[in-house]
């Protein structure tokens, strides 16, 4: 029998090989899981073809992206939470610097140089590519309704464990 939209349904074990009529079950953390290790392994896989990182682009783009050069700290402030580990976005910084890709003023803010904004380009057009390929098949109303979905999850567990 096919659950009702919004009705309770019972719990399954995680089956790769479910079938349509049995994916309401099924776990979301688990399938969450798994497109995160997807697309993640696929973005830094195409990148490590090109010598650079995801936390190398992440710090990029954050550069890049206020209305202020941020300082250091506030890059690894921001950064922090997606990294591996307290370490990881120091030491990525610290790379950029050495690769010429960044530099920091007298008033320790962080500026992408003429090579940092071309690798930062050139990185955008990758993470692009590898965008199309995994929505492939996928309109963006039916991305958007899932991030949606998301997005009401997130919020029903942070709602939930404050009670």
């Amino acid at each position: 029998m096919k659950p009702l939209s919004g009705s309770n349904t019972d719990q399954a074990p995680a089956d790769p090989a479910a079938t349509d009529d049995m994916l309401a079950s099924q776990p979301i953390g688990y399938w969450a899981g798994l497109v995160h290790e997807a697309v993640t392994r696929r973005l830094r896989d195409a990148m490590a073809r090109i010598d650079v990182t995801q936390p190398q682009y992440w710090v990029l783009n954050r550069v890049i992206g206020g209305p202020a050069a941020p300082s250091r700290e506030e890059v690894i402030a921001q950064l922090t939470p997606l990294a591996g580990g307290q370490h990881e976005i120091p030491r990525v910084i610290d790379q950029l610097l050495h690769r010429g890709w960044l530099s920091i003023d007298a008033g320790r803010k962080l500026h992408l140089t003429d090579a940092g904004e071309a690798a930062r380009v050139r990185l955008r057009g990758l993470a692009t590519e590898q965008r199309a390929e995994v929505h492939k098949g996928i309109s963006d109303e039916e991305y958007v309704a899932a991030i949606n979905v998301l997005r009401t999850m997130i919020a029903n567990t942070e709602e939930n464990s404050t009670s």
